[in-house]
């Protein structure tokens, strides 16, 4: 999807993805697109009761050039080059291929938007299954390697790199003291966040969370107990770097950190904890002490066979540029925070 290439899921017709489609002369009479964006194009009044957060497939009043498209696609490009309409609502018949080709466009972190059966049509790959089951089938995630990491924390700490076939992104444990099998360890999943981890980003809390968090389980390792960091490659709850970034070109307009993500037309939380649960099985561990503010960790974790003995409080000071953004996760999705 991010070469440009048109895709056919099913029995649905082709799809070119306008984020990274090319060339001039491209055209299309319909486009696919999010329910998040079908509200800020104001079509709400145009789809039918029941349809929920299904795709919307909409029709211009005449061809849908690549350049007009963009503005479609990207919320970013709305303050400065409004969409241009009207547009209007068609039947969707293939709604279980559309919402595939959504999540797809969200695994490989481009924006979740459509040229329907494009001009000149290119050559489509063929999907023959629309089910994306297998992608979040964590039964074939195996523990890659292992190997001794001293770092600033612990200096007898073990890492564990985790990774399935198909799939890019390698996940990685942390082992902080001595595995034992009669004591829960102190466990913290930590999705990855470049801007915060590596950057020490002030917009979210995740750097001196997984600072907090390691600093914990090696107190905890002193104490006669032991501590599993699981560094999950999730960036941006799930939704990439690129479309992370675009959240936040967002939030600079005022939108808070949920409003941004629904804008792109993209999820809110698209994380998978059940790649959290399958790392926990791989390293033996059945029980944990889970250091976390996010009831619905604890619940995932539970879903898939986890024992939950102990929610850890994690919660790190705010400073002024992510008060907002603490208070939302507080306030909007539930996190256990003062």
């Amino acid at each position: 999807m991010r070469h440009g290439w048109p895709i056919r899921i099913g029995e649905a017709a082709p799809l070119l993805p306008i984020e990274t489609a090319s060339g001039t002369d491209i055209r299309a009479g319909l486009a696919l697109i999010s329910a998040a964006r079908a509200e800020t194009l104001r079509l709400g009044n145009q789809r039918g009761a029941g349809q929920g957060n299904a795709p919307v497939l909409i029709r211009a009043a005449g061809p849908i050039s690549l350049a007009e498209a963009l503005p479609i696609a990207d919320p970013a490009l709305d303050p400065v080059s409004p969409m241009k309409g009207p547009f209007r609502v068609e039947p969707l018949v293939w709604r279980k291929a559309a919402e595939a080709a959504l999540e797809i466009a969200r695994i490989a972190g481009v924006l979740p938007a459509f040229l329907v059966e494009p001009i000149p049509p290119g050559e489509a790959i063929a999907l023959k299954s629309y089910d994306l089951a297998a992608w979040h089938d964590n039964s074939d995630l195996a523990i890659a390697t292992r190997a001794h990491l001293p770092n600033a924390f612990a200096d007898d700490a073990e890492i564990a790199v985790f990774r399935k076939p198909g799939d890019m992104r390698e996940h990685v444990a942390l082992v902080i003291g001595q595995q034992m099998s009669d004591r829960a360890p102190l466990v913290r999943l930590h999705s990855e966040c470049l801007t915060g981890d590596l950057f020490s980003s002030l917009k979210c809390d995740c750097g001196p969370q997984l600072d907090a968090a390691l600093a914990a389980m090696a107190e905890e390792a002193k104490l006669g107990g032991w501590g599993v960091l699981l560094y999950l490659r999730q960036e941006g709850r799930g939704i990439g770097l690129v479309n992370k970034l675009r959240a936040y070109r967002l939030q600079d307009s005022g939108l808070d950190t949920l409003e941004a993500n629904d804008r792109l037309g993209l999820p809110v939380e698209a994380r998978d904890f059940g790649t959290a649960a399958r790392m926990l099985q791989l390293l033996g561990v059945r029980e944990v002490r889970l250091l976390t503010n996010n009831p619905d960790k604890v619940a995932a974790l539970e879903a898939e066979g986890v024992k939950i003995v102990e929610r850890v409080a994690h919660e790190i000071s705010a400073n002024p540029h992510n008060q907002a953004y603490l208070a939302t996760k507080r306030d909007r999705a539930g996190h256990l925070l003062r």
